[in-house]
């Protein structure tokens, strides 16, 4: 090898192991301190090992205000590439917080924005890893518009490739606004948080005084705003997560989510649900044990899980397909819908559908949640959305009422009227327009006034209500419910629905898009 092509390759080398260094030693091992790790330590962690294909390592700004020019580092603050999970192409970027505290430069979203466009182009999800001090204020208005490419990839990419953004460290300001549109936030414990108006603002403005972690950490968001869906307690546990998750998903909308295969019998019976439902209709039980008993392996991956526990959605898998599981949680508020659970089923309804999950919905539900907070912040276009995602989906829809199924609440879960495709029913559903102790109320409120012992009188009434409409056999009768099945074979009836509806064909009307009620 000549003298001149060995400089050319000792170039290259040296650009290289620049690219790699980040904002240098010192600053690695002030992320380390922290707990964190740095960007190129992450995609390694989260990627299948050498598959990581990067793209743009030699990028740097162009700014030459207030002396930036002296201060170019190669990648200019983030990391963007391809690479496999579990053997399926992925494209990924990772900021790095070594690299001025991984601010967003006109530089920074352009590789962003690179990697999105080459992911809609090839039909793979995009994993973002956020760990930014926000915008670079030398660079003004520049970086302002770079957020804003960013955002509307972010949208237009919507419904076409899974969208991922973890969490793993600052991200405040404009910065939040792109992992708000994306399909799923994961956020870690006491080193993430998210607010677009920091503390010392809220101070200053308000008077309000707040810790980050109280205004936008990770149990804050998993809580109370439901902005995150996942929380976790470590940057390992979280990459497991993506992966974990991404396993359900499929690469993109025009594609099937990837079937794993099990050993788990689909003609299983599951005893423990024959007796899961108490005699007393007002005593709780946990859905979620319901879930786990018919899914594969009793593995279900809950989203949302610490936001409006009410309601209950997530990913489990029947006989190796991912399903998408939305289901009222009678263990708490009885089940009932409100504001938040709507709104939490709706937006995991809607994502199922256009990326062509099909959806399993398990129905005990005695009604919306009554009073002036609920009607004051909106319940009825809230609990709208939920009817507008479930009549909206096309995909493959199957409902089990395990026990009440009330009013408008029973329309509203997936019921027969808005295209469910199978409806079963246990015995121990009761499908009324409203509940037997009330219904006895209006019905026989004449009655009652004048009986000698109405309260003995009331019990006989709510007794024979109960017989007479407090079943699922009079929805069988009109074909509501397609058929009422023994507890213990839910499972091998879900199976069998579902495989039947592989090859299912459904239609929304020709449209620019529907107008959901927001």
């Amino acid at each position: 090898m000549g003298p001149e092509r060995e400089a050319l390759l000792q170039r290259l080398a040296d650009s290289e192991a620049q690219a790699r260094a980040g904002g240098g030693e010192a600053r690695v091992q002030r992320q380390h301190e922290r707990g964190k790790l740095t960007a190129r330590e992450r995609i390694e962690a989260f990627l299948d090992p050498d598959s990581f294909v990067e793209l743009d390592a030699f990028v740097m700004h162009q700014c030459t205000d207030f002396g930036l020019e002296r201060q170019r580092v190669m990648g200019d603050g983030v990391v963007t590439g391809h690479g496999r999970v579990d053997g399926r192409l992925v494209y990924v970027f990772a900021q790095d917080f070594t690299v001025f505290g991984g601010s967003l430069s006109a530089a920074h979203a352009r590789k962003i924005c690179k990697i999105m466009d080459h992911a809609m182009r090839t039909g793979a999800p995009v994993v973002g890893l956020n760990d930014s001090g926000g915008a670079r204020i030398q660079e003004g208005v520049a970086s302002l518009g770079g957020y804003a490419d960013i955002f509307l990839k972010n949208t237009l990419a919507s419904g076409v490739v899974p969208q991922l953004s973890a969490i793993m460290g600052p991200c405040a300001g404009g910065a939040v606004y792109s992992p708000a549109i994306t399909d799923f936030i994961a956020m870690v414990e006491d080193t993430s948080y998210m607010f677009v108006t920091g503390p010392d603002v809220l101070k200053t403005v308000t008077h309000e005084i707040v810790t980050k972690e109280e205004l936008g950490g990770a149990d804050t968001h998993a809580r109370t705003s439901g902005v995150a869906h996942f929380k976790v307690p470590s940057e390992e546990a979280m990459l497991a997560l993506l992966r974990e998750l991404l396993s359900y998903l499929p690469q993109n909308n025009m594609s099937e989510p990837p079937r794993r295969p099990t050993d788990d019998p689909i003609d299983r019976e599951c005893t423990s649900l024959i007796e899961i439902v108490p005699t007393n209709p007002n005593k709780p039980y946990d859905i979620k044990d319901v879930i786990r008993t018919v899914a594969d392996d009793g593995r279900f991956l809950e989203v949302h899980e610490h936001y409006a526990g009410n309601i209950v959605v997530g990913f489990c898998r029947l006989d190796g397909r991912s399903i998408g599981v939305v289901a009222n949680q009678p263990a708490q508020l009885a089940g009932c819908l409100d504001v938040n659970s709507s709104t939490k089923g709706a937006r995991f309804v809607r994502f199922c559908d256009a990326f062509n999950i099909p959806l399993l919905t398990l129905v005990d539900v005695p009604g919306f949640l009554p009073g002036t907070a609920q009607e004051y912040g909106g319940i009825i276009k809230h609990g709208a959305k939920l009817l507008y995602a479930f009549a909206e989906a096309t995909v493959a829809k199957v409902t089990v009422i395990t026990r009440k199924a009330y009013g408008g609440a029973y329309d509203v879960m997936n019921s027969k009227h808005i295209r469910a495709d199978y409806n079963f029913a246990w015995p121990t559903a009761e499908i009324a327009v409203m509940g037997p102790d009330g219904a006895v109320n209006i019905i026989h409120r004449k009655e009652l006034a004048e009986a000698s012992d109405p309260v003995a009188r009331k019990a006989e009434l709510v007794s024979d209500y109960r017989t007479t409409f407090a079943n699922p056999y009079r929805a069988a009768e009109l074909g509501f419910v397609d058929a009422v099945i023994r507890p213990e074979q839910t499972r091998k009836h879900l199976i069998d629905a579902f495989r039947s509806l592989e090859n299912k064909r459904d239609e929304n009307p020709p449209k620019k898009h529907g107008n959901i009620p927001l």
